[in-house]
């Protein structure tokens, strides 16, 4: 079998599935509240991943101290709530990640 088909075979194999389902969606009226709580599934879905990377190292849920993704997690969270300037939040969480994997 030629090096391109085969690419071009998974690229379909995995375009499709995705493009397909949005199509026919495009085309459908959801229920007003279904558009609302689509709303918030990016919000679950980041969540999910924040605090999957930030609390579970090793196959366990890490609540100490020299956990730097709790630290800077908290860190980010709290200057968010004071200044709510992204660049800043962002700069505070990995001053606060750097510091605490050179310390620990």
């Amino acid at each position: 079998m030629n090096h391109w088909t085969l690419i071009i075979g998974m690229m379909l194999v995995t375009f499709l599935p995705r493009y397909l389902p949005l199509l026919l969606a495009g085309k459908m009226e959801f229920p007003e509240w279904l558009e609302r709580a689509f709303n918030y599934v990016p919000i679950a879905v980041l969540s999910a991943i924040i605090a999957q990377t930030t609390l579970i190292h090793d196959g366990a849920v890490q609540l100490t101290w020299n956990n730097a993704h709790l630290i800077a997690a908290l860190v980010a969270f709290v200057v968010a709530l004071k200044c709510r300037q992204q660049l800043v939040v962002i700069s505070c969480g990995l001053l606060a990640f750097g510091l605490m994997r050179w310390w620990f």
